[in-house]
C-alpha cells in the first residue's frame, strides 16, 4: 500500500503471502521476546508499582490516542495504529477490566530499550541506508532519530495484544 517497506538489499528474497520472511519471522520472534521481558520483569518485580496509577496512564494514552487519530485521520499509518490503540485499550479497560496493566505499563518501558536500539537500526541509524522505509505522506512525519513516532505505539498495541492473550492462557490453565 506504499505505506511502508523494504530495502530488497537486506532481505533473503523468501516471500510467503506477498511478505518477506523476515516480516514474518518478526511477528513471531518480537511478540516472544516482549512477553518474556514482561514475565521477567513480573518476576523481579514483585510489586505492581504502576497499580495505583494505572487508571490514569490508561486515560491519558486514551486521550492522546483518540486525539492522535483523528488528528491522523488522512494518514494510513497514523489513524490505523492510534485507532486500534484506542479501541483495543477500550475495550481491555471497560470490557475485561484486567488486573496486569500496571505489570505492563513498566514492562514496556524496559521494552522501549531494545526497540529504540534495533528498530533505530531497521530505519537507518548507523547504516548506510535503511532496512525499512516509511512514506511520511502515511505518518506523522515526526521522528524519534529515524523511527516514526507511530512505531511506538504500533509496538505498544502488538505487544499489549499479546500480553493479552497470554494473561487469559495463564488464567484459563489455572482454572483446569
Amino acid at each position: 500500500m506504499g505505506v511502508w517497506g523494504f530495502n530488497p538489499e537486506y532481505l533473503t528474497g523468501i516471500y510467503v503471502f506477498s511478505l518477506p520472511i523476515e516480516e514474518i519471522l518478526f511477528f513471531v520472534c518480537i511478540p516472544y521476546a516482549c512477553v518474556f521481558t514482561y514475565e521477567a520483569v513480573g518476576y523481579f518485580s514483585k510489586r505492581d508499582y504502576l497499580q495505583s496509577y494505572t487508571n490514569t496512564i490508561t486515560f491519558v494514552l486514551l486521550f492522546f490516542f483518540s486525539i492522535t487519530a483523528l488528528y491522523g485521520i488522512n494518514k494510513w499509518y497514523t489513524f490505523s495504529t492510534f485507532l486500534l490503540c484506542t479501541l483495543f485499550l477500550l475495550f481491555l479497560h471497560f470490557r475485561i477490566k484486567p488486573n496486569y496493566l500496571g505489570r505492563f505499563y513498566l514492562a514496556f518501558l524496559f521494552i522501549l530499550i531494545p526497540f529504540f536500539i534495533v528498530n533505530g537500526i531497521l530505519t537507518g541509524t548507523g547504516i548506510e541506508d535503511q532496512i525499512v522505509w516509511y512514506n511520511d505522506a502515511e505518518n506523522l512525519g515526526l521522528r524519534m532519530g529515524t523511527i516514526p513516532v507511530e512505531d511506538t505505539f504500533y509496538g505498544l498495541l502488538l505487544i499489549l495484544m499479546n500480553v493479552s492473550i497470554f494473561e487469559w492462557l495463564q488464567e484459563r490453565n489455572q482454572a483446569y
